[in-house]
């Protein structure tokens, strides 16, 4: 038995397999996963687990170079997007339109969706 950090086999595989550059999607309890990536859903009710629950989990076990968001998270999410600002200083952080957010989560490796609500709450994180 794992003594502690990710106990999640399927997240913990994954961070293993997941190579430089490669990117890993974690997403609101909506967000449609794309056909032909690996779904690893812990959505338990609304709201948990959230998308920054499982970002700081696997910020303690993984190299995040970057986090790509929607622009609109934003305007929508003000206080989400604090929050990420102040969780990753040192981490750059890239907004672009929904639109082309959706065209690049297909590209993800797994998207491990959660319970969150906050609108636009999804992030991609780019391996470093």
């Amino acid at each position: 038995m794992r003594k502690g950090g990710i106990l999640h086999p399927g997240i913990s595989r994954l961070l293993s397999e997941t190579g430089h550059t490669d990117l890993i999607t974690i997403s609101d309890r909506g967000f449609p996963v794309p056909m032909g990536v690996e779904r690893i859903d812990l959505g338990l009710v609304a709201g948990i687990p959230t998308v920054m629950d499982v970002l700081a989990a696997i910020d303690g076990e993984f190299i995040i170079d970057t986090v790509i968001i929607a622009e609109e998270m934003k305007g929508a999410s003000p206080g989400r997007y604090r929050e990420l600002q102040e969780r990753f200083p040192h981490v750059h952080i890239r907004a672009v339109p929904h639109l082309e957010f959706k065209q690049i989560a297909p590209e993800s490796r797994a998207v491990i969706k959660t319970g969150d609500a906050i609108p636009y709450a999804n992030v991609i994180l780019v391996s470093g």
